[in-house]
C-alpha cells in the first residue's frame, strides 16, 4: 500500500511538471491580453465578468471535456490526437469513406500541433522575460536577446535527453504553483468580494450586455486554457488518476487564485491592466519572480519540444513521414528520444515567431487558431469513437459531445477574427507539415502500387533459382524489404553480382499498425518458403520503439535457427523519379521524389539487442 502511494505521489509531481507545464504558463499573458484587446470597458461589473468567464472556460474545457471525458478514450493506455485517431479509424473500419475523411482531419490536426508548438514556446518564455520591464524600463530592449538566448540553451541541450533535468520539472512547476497561488491570495484578502466571480451568472450578464464583445475576446480567454491538449497526449506516460489528481487538488485551485488576484488588483488599480501579473508582486520579489517564471516557461517549452519529438516518432511509424535521423538518449527508456531535424526545425520557427510578433501581446494574436481546431478535432473524433467504437446511443453521444462541439466551435469562429492579425502564422505551419506528410503517404501509396505491379513473387522465384542452386555461403542474410512475398532488389543484385546464396535467409517487412502497443508474443509471423527461407512479418505499434534484431532472436526455436555474429542486413531501396499523371499533381510528385531522396540519403538506424545503434546500409556484418 504504500509502494502504491509513493508511486501515485511521484506520477501526480511528475503530471504537474510536464503535463500542466503550458497551462500553469498562461497566468503570465491571459488577462493582460484580454483586457489589451480595448474592446472591454474597464468597469468592476466586467472584470466580474471576464473572471467568470476565465473560470467557467477552465471548467468546461479542461475539468469536464478533458479530464473527465476524453481521458476515457485512451487506446490501450495511450492519448493524444493519433492515438483518438486510431481509435476512431478503428471503430468506423467498415465505413472506408468515412474512414479516409477522419484520417485526413486527424492528420490535419496533428499537422497543426507543430504550429501551436511553435507559438507556445515564444509566447510563454517571452512573457516571462517581459517582467524585467516591471523591475526597469531599460530592459526593454534586452527582452528579445535574453529570450533568444534561454531558447537556444533550451534546443542545445535536446540531445543529451530529457534525464538529468526531467527530475526537476516537477519541483519547479509545483513551486510556481505555490508561489501564483499565494500572490493570489494576498490580493483576494484585500478584495474579497472577488470571489462573487465564481457564480456563472456574472459571465452571463457579461454576455448578454456585451454579446458582440463577448465573441472577440474569446479570441483572447482562449490563452487561459493553453497546453490542455497535453492532458490527453500525456495519458501514457502518468495515468488518468495522476492526471486528474494533479488538476484538481493544484493547478486548478493555483490558476483560479491567481486569476482572481489579478482581477482583485485590477478593482484596486486600473494601470495594473498594462502586466497585472507582474505588478501582483512587490518590489522585491520581481527580480526572483521573472526567474522562477523563466524557469517554468522553459519546462513547458521542454514538455512540448519532447511531445513533438514523440509525434513525429509515431507519424512516421505509421507511414505519413520519411524516416528521420531517431537518436535515442536513454539505454533504459525508449520513449526518450531526440530528432534533430525536429529540433533544429521548431527552434528556427520559433525564433522566427519571437523575432517577428517581438511581444507576447502580438504573440498572443497569433495563437488560438490551430490550438482550438486541434480541440474541435478532438472533439468531434471522440464522437465516432463513443458512437461507434464504443457502441452507445445515438442520443448519449450526441448529448456527450455536441455541447462541447459548440463550445469548441464558438472559441475557434472568433479566433478566425485573428486570421490576419497573426493567425495565419500557425496555420502555414500546419498546412505545410499537413501537405508534406499527405503527398509522403500518397506517394508511398503509388509507388507501392507500381512495386507491386512490377514485383516477381518470391515463393515462385525461389523455386525456379533453386532448379539449379547457386553456392551456398555460411551465416544468415536478412533482406528487408517493404512488401512480403515479393523478391527484393537486394537479392537479385546479391545473386547476380556475389553468384552466392547465405546458409540462410530470412525476407523481413516491417508493417506498423493503428495501435500504440503490439506485444512481444504478437510481434513476429514467421512462414517458411523451403530451402532454409523464410518470410517474417514484424508487427509495431506506433509507439512502439522497432528492433529489427531483438524481434529476430525471438525466431529460435521456431524452425529458423540463426547465428548473432554471422548475420548479414541487405536494405533495398528505390528510385523514385517524378512523371506527369502519375497519380498526384506534378508539382507534388517533385515534392515526393525530393522527400523520397532526401529520406534515402538520410541514415538509417538499426537498434541492436544492447540497445547500440548501428547504420544501416547496403549490407552490413554484426
Amino acid at each position: 500500500m504504500q509502494k502504491t502511494k509513493s508511486s501515485l505521489a511521484a506520477l501526480t509531481l511528475g503530471a504537474i511538471g510536464v503535463v500542466y507545464g503550458d497551462i500553469g504558463t498562461s497566468v503570465l499573458y491571459a488577462v493582460k491580453s484580454v483586457f489589451s484587446t480595448g474592446h472591454v470597458p474597464f468597469t468592476p461589473a466586467n472584470v466580474y465578468g471576464i473572471l467568470s468567464i476565465f473560470f467557467w472556460t477552465l471548467t468546461v474545457i479542461v475539468s469536464i471535456k478533458y479530464v473527465v471525458l476524453v481521458l476515457r478514450a485512451d487506446n490501450n493506455g495511450e492519448g493524444g490526437l493519433i492515438a483518438m485517431l486510431a481509435l476512431a479509424s478503428q471503430a468506423v473500419k467498415d465505413k472506408p469513406k468515412l474512414r479516409q475523411v477522419l484520417l485526413a482531419v486527424g492528420i490535419f490536426g496533428t499537422s497543426l500541433f507543430y504550429g501551436d508548438g511553435v507559438i507556445t514556446p515564444a509566447i510563454s518564455v517571452l512573457s516571462a522575460v517581459e517582467g524585467l520591464e516591471v523591475v526597469s524600463p531599460r530592459f526593454k530592449e534586452w527582452v528579445i536577446p535574453l529570450t533568444l538566448i534561454v531558447l537556444l540553451c533550451l534546443f542545445v541541450v535536446q540531445r543529451r535527453g530529457t534525464t538529468g533535468i526531467g527530475r526537476f520539472f516537477g519541483p519547479v512547476t509545483l513551486v510556481w504553483f505555490v508561489v501564483i497561488a499565494a500572490m493570489g491570495v494576498a490580493h483576494i484578502v484585500q478584495h474579497p468580494e472577488i470571489l462573487q466571480a465564481l457564480s456563472p451568472h456574472h459571465a452571463v450578464l457579461f454576455m448578454f450586455h456585451h454579446p458582440l464583445t463577448t465573441f472577440i475576446i474569446l479570441g483572447a480567454v482562449v490563452l487561459c486554457v493553453t497546453g490542455a491538449e497535453a492532458l490527453y497526449a500525456d495519458l501514457g506516460h502518468f495515468g488518468k488518476r495522476p492526471i486528474r489528481l494533479a488538476w484538481f487538488s493544484v493547478v486548478m485551485p493555483s490558476l483560479t487564485l491567481n486569476y482572481f488576484g489579478q482581477g482583485a488588483l485590477l478593482l484596486d488599480n486600473p494601470k495594473a491592466v498594462a502586466n497585472p501579473f507582474y505588478l501582483m508582486a512587490p518590489d522585491w520579489a520581481l527580480v526572483p519572480l521573472v526567474i522562477l517564471a523563466t524557469a517554468a516557461t522553459v519546462v513547458a517549452s521542454q514538455a512540448l519540444i519532447t511531445g513533438a519529438f514523440s509525434v513525429t516518432k509515431q507519424v512516421i511509424q505509421l507511414g505519413y513521414l520519411p524516416r528521420l535521423n531517431i537518436q535515442h538518449t536513454s539505454v533504459r527508456d525508449t520513449g526518450q528520444i531526440y530528432i534533430p531535424f525536429v529540433n533544429w526545425g521548431l527552434f528556427a520557427a520559433i525564433v522566427l515567431a519571437v523575432v517577428m510578433f517581438r511581444s507576447s501581446e502580438a504573440l498572443g494574436a497569433a495563437y488560438g487558431i490551430a490550438v482550438t481546431m486541434d480541440m474541435l478535432i478532438t472533439t468531434i473524433l471522440t464522437f465516432f469513437v463513443i458512437r461507434y467504437g464504443w457502441k452507445y446511443p445515438l442520443a448519449l453521444c450526441i448529448a456527450a459531445t455536441g455541447w462541447f462541439f459548440v463550445v469548441d466551435f464558438t472559441f475557434f469562429a472568433s479566433n478566425l477574427l485573428k486570421l490576419f492579425d497573426g493567425g495565419w502564422f500557425p496555420l502555414m505551419i500546419g498546412g505545410c507539415i499537413f501537405t508534406l506528410m499527405m503527398t509522403w503517404k500518397r506517394g508511398r501509396e503509388l509507388l507501392n502500387a507500381k512495386l507491386r505491379a512490377d514485383a516477381i513473387d518470391l515463393p515462385s522465384f525461389l523455386e525456379a533459382v533453386f532448379v539449379s542452386p547457386p553456392t551456398r555461403v555460411e551465416g544468415t542474410a536478412v533482406f528487408l524489404t517493404a512488401e512480403a512475398g515479393t523478391v527484393p532488389n537486394a537479392l537479385l543484385h546479391n545473386l547476380k553480382h556475389n553468384k552466392v546464396l547465405h546458409e540462410n535467409n530470412l525476407f523481413v517487412t516491417v508493417q506498423s499498425h493503428e495501435v500504440p502497443w503490439i506485444g512481444i508474443n504478437k510481434r513476429v509471423e514467421i512462414e517458411p518458403l523451403g530451402h532454409s527461407c523464410w518470410q517474417v512479418k514484424l508487427h509495431y505499434g506506433f509507439k512502439n520503439d522497432p528492433d529489427i534484431p531483438r524481434a529476430l532472436e525471438t525466431i529460435r526455436g521456431r524452425g529458423c535457427e540463426i547465428e548473432q555474429m554471422k548475420t548479414s542486413y541487405f536494405l533495398s531501396r528505390d528510385t523514385v523519379i517524378p512523371t506527369i499523371g502519375g497519380g498526384m499533381a506534378p508539382w507534388r510528385e517533385k515534392l515526393f521524389a525530393q522527400m523520397h531522396h532526401n529520406a534515402s540519403g538520410a541514415a538509417d538506424f538499426l537498434r541492436l539487442p544492447n540497445n547500440s545503434v548501428v547504420e544501416l546500409g547496403s549490407k552490413i556484418e554484426i
